[in-house]
């Protein structure tokens, strides 16, 4: 390693993250991460290891985790086949257990530890704990998949207060002991506007908006919200990423400063965001 970097040079990298950890200091950023972007046992380290150094230097940090391969890995294993409609899984009875099993059993608990191994100190939650995310039913094909209607931040902030990064699973519930499925990238959003968050991070398994979706350097790395209405209509912004730009969108609606999408899957993305210039992925602006 010394071999590559000089102590003068790594004493200047240092230099010129300041008045990027100057600026972030004290403010909130919440980190969605789920999905194919945590496969990888290596990165989901690495990105645990990032997550750790961003809340030493004084971010507070909320990381919102979704698990969509571990639920079907799960349900496969007990022999129940998922099945979707308009990409949000089927959930009866039975499935909302196998969530509530895969979401605020074994993959909360992994972030946590990994948290904890890194030398953070981290609280796992469910969007049940508190009454975190209250939900009513999206839409009677859907079975248990929930419509968030109310978030309650106060657990959140209590835990950020005490020096914890909150690590929540997006499941909710409702007045009457229901349980519900909640799209993570949808709970991530009304989570940070709920706490006036400085900065929502999408990782996923993209580098962000491109022009052209088979050409990386076509990247789109800033958009207002009506350029975001724009490139939709202009087919730019299609397929999986309607929904993810909709919860951009959502969140700057509902009071965060900007959110970025970008690739989980690139080592140090989230460093890479919030302490240097060129950023990463695509940012969403009001």
């Amino acid at each position: 390693m010394n071999d590559v970097f000089s102590n003068a040079e790594r004493a200047e990298v240092l230099a010129q993250a300041l008045p990027y950890i100057k600026r972030y200091n004290g403010k909130t950023v919440v980190i969605k991460y789920g999905g194919n972007a945590m496969v990888n046992e290596n990165l989901k380290k690495q990105v645990m290891k990032d997550i750790v150094l961003s809340w030493l230097i004084g971010i507070k940090i909320v990381l919102v985790h979704g698990g969509g391969p571990e639920i079907s890995e799960l349900m496969d294993k007990l022999g129940k086949k998922p099945e979707f409609v308009d990409g949000l899984r089927v959930t009866d009875g039975e499935t909302i257990d196998i969530v509530q099993m895969a979401l605020s059993g074994k993959v909360n608990k992994s972030l946590v530890n990994l948290i904890e191994v890194s030398g953070g100190v981290s609280v796992g939650l469910s969007g049940v704990d508190a009454r975190l995310i209250e939900a009513e039913p999206k839409d009677e094909r859907l079975g248990l998949v929930g419509e968030i209607t109310k978030v309650n931040t106060a657990v959140i902030n209590d835990l950020l207060e005490k020096g914890y990064i909150p690590v929540v699973s997006t499941v909710g519930c409702d007045r009457h002991g229901n349980i519900y499925n909640i799209n993570g990238d949808t709970a991530a959003a009304y989570i940070a506007g709920a706490l006036g968050a400085e900065r929502l991070i999408m990782m996923t398994d993209i580098a962000g908006i491109l022009r052209d979706r088979d050409d990386p350097s076509t990247l789109i790395p800033e958009v207002t919200v009506a350029e975001a209405a724009e490139l939709r209509k202009q087919g730019v912004i299609s397929g999986g990423m309607i929904p993810k730009v909709e919860c951009c969108i959502k969140a700057i609606e509902k009071g965060v400063k900007n959110v970025v999408i970008m690739d989980g899957r690139v080592p140090h993305s989230i460093l890479m965001e919030l302490l240097t210039d060129e950023g990463a992925g695509t940012m969403v602006t009001r």
